[in-house]
């Protein structure tokens, strides 16, 4: 019943709306993005009995996944419209968005970063010196897998798999996934591997760690944030930015970029989506199409 709902109010707003092709595809898909929603979590609902609580959570939802408020305030409008059109046609007697009011101020949001400021971080990297080889490397992961910093220190060598196009990442719980990984952190991976790893003295025990410190260990959580602190400060960036602002970014330049929001949860590795019955894995080559097409740094 969602898609004939869907259906009508694109017709409605091409012939009555008479708005662009853009314009309504951009409502189209702020309303899909509640039915993936709806299905992810397992509730079996029509438009008519959507409540203000589950409109709620909805946005609590996609707060968590990184997306901007900006962003957030079009996809309510988006539902607004929907709902609009819902009233018109006599579906609803009661609009549930009628009492949702966009991202105030006072909200937490993840901190975030656009595309030009990462090149901006990744410009003022000093590439001269093995470190910065490394570093480069290291932010390429983070961004183009949306890694926690924790999943990025222990990633193993044994876990890239960059013939098929992923890499095993240990999450939360050691529950590993498959990530997919696009060509600018594989690219920068390997001529770590080949040019500057290959070089450094391995303490025993650290042979499989993919990041090393000068010492041949594995580098530290407080090291991830050292580094990154200093190069935000070198790029001008006054945002105050972490590990994570990376794998938020990753998420929301997905997302914004029309990805499927099941597909971004699975390579972030959301425990609430691996434990959710009704959901189904997707299909591993789906997950690496859409970083290929979705994400800045796979163009």
């Amino acid at each position: 019943m969602w898609n004939s709902y869907i259906m009508g109010f694109k017709s409605h707003l091409q012939l009555e709306k008479a708005l662009s092709l853009n314009s309504v595809e951009a409502y189209i898909h702020d309303v899909i993005k509640l039915t993936q929603f709806l299905e992810i979590k397992g509730i079996n609902v029509m438009p008519e009995k959507v409540e203000l609580s589950v409109l709620q959570d909805f946005l609590h939802w996609i707060t968590d996944l990184g997306m901007t408020a900006r962003t957030q305030a079009r996809v309510i409008s988006g539902l607004k419209s929907f709902y609009g059109y819902l009233l018109l046609e006599n579906v609803v007697q009661k609009d549930p968005t009628e009492m949702v009011e966009s991202p105030k101020i006072g909200r937490k949001l993840p901190v975030t970063l656009d595309i030009t400021e990462i090149d901006r971080i990744l410009r003022v990297i000093d590439l001269s010196s093995d470190e910065g080889k490394r570093n480069r490397a290291i932010l390429e992961t983070l961004y183009g897998c949306g890694l926690r910093v924790s999943e990025l220190i222990g990633l193993k060598i044994s876990c890239l798999y960059f013939n098929e196009g992923f890499i095993k990442v240990t999450g939360k719980g050691d529950k590993e996934r498959l990530v997919p990984i696009g060509n600018a952190a594989r690219r920068e991976i390997v001529f770590y591997l080949d040019e500057i790893r290959t070089h450094v003295p391995i303490k025993k025990g650290n042979e499989d760690i993919l990041f090393l410190n000068r010492r041949g260990a594995k580098l530290s959580r407080v090291m991830i944030f050292t580094i990154i602190k200093a190069l935000a400060v070198k790029a001008g960036i006054k945002k105050n930015i972490s590990p994570h602002t990376f794998r938020h970014s990753f998420a929301t330049h997905l997302v914004e970029g029309g990805a499927d929001l099941r597909a971004v949860q699975e390579m972030l590795g959301h425990e609430s989506i691996t434990t959710t019955e009704i959901y189904t894995h997707l299909d591993r080559d789906y997950l690496r199409s859409t970083i290929i097409q979705f994400h800045p740094r796979s163009k």
